[in-house]
């Protein structure tokens, strides 16, 4: 027999005593569990793809996770996400934690699967002002693929970009230049391998 779910805002205790599970992704929105798929292949690639850009690109004082919770708030109800990507400086990277705190987060960034639109675009940009990440960015995979970044405007919470297609330049959070057309393609093309 499953064990039966919970029926209550769970704590940020309660959320932690959950079993393991691999399968899916569990997330904490204001103390109701949430449970999705885990990403398709393509979510995959984009997301290595995007993880190996910036790990080339960024100064090694930062650090890159994928699929790592984040604690958005921690009192009661708490909130803990899990972006598919987050770049946190070299310190806390170090801490043996089950998880980063927001205010330790300069950039989180999540790629929109099949049923996370709206919470990708409308939910998340909310808490992740909220709880203070400085740098929120989108990655659409409908073609032509895209990415939409946002970032803090004080009191107004994000403020967001134009879509970007094709190529993404930054100075911001630090600077960048990311080929989007290879984030969707294999390894071999992302390589230029003709093999």
């Amino acid at each position: 027999m499953a064990a039966p779910w919970p029926d209550h805002l769970l704590t940020l205790e309660e959320f932690d005593a959950l079993p393991e599970d691999n399968t899916r992704r569990y997330e904490l929105q204001e103390g109701v569990l949430i449970v999705t798929p885990r990403a398709i292949p393509l979510h995959q690639r984009v997301a290595d793809h995007l993880k190996d850009a910036l790990d080339q690109q960024l100064s090694l004082e930062w650090e890159i996770f994928t699929d790592v919770e984040v604690a958005l708030q921690q009192t009661f109800p708490p909130r803990v996400r899990v972006p598919d990507i987050v770049v946190v400086p070299e310190d806390p990277a170090n801490e043996t934690v089950a998880r980063f705190r927001s205010e330790q987060v300069l950039l989180a960034i999540e790629i929109i699967s099949p049923g996370s639109r709206v919470t990708d675009t409308a939910t998340k940009p909310v808490e992740y002002a909220a709880a203070g990440i400085p740098h929120y960015w989108v990655v659409d995979l409908e073609p032509p693929l895209s990415l939409t970044a946002y970032h803090l405007a004080g009191d107004l919470g994000y403020q967001e970009a134009p879509a970007v297609t094709k190529r993404f330049t930054t100075s911001e959070p630090f600077s960048l230049d990311i080929d989007l057309t290879k984030l969707r393609i294999s390894r071999r093309e992302y390589h230029g391998r003709v093999d």
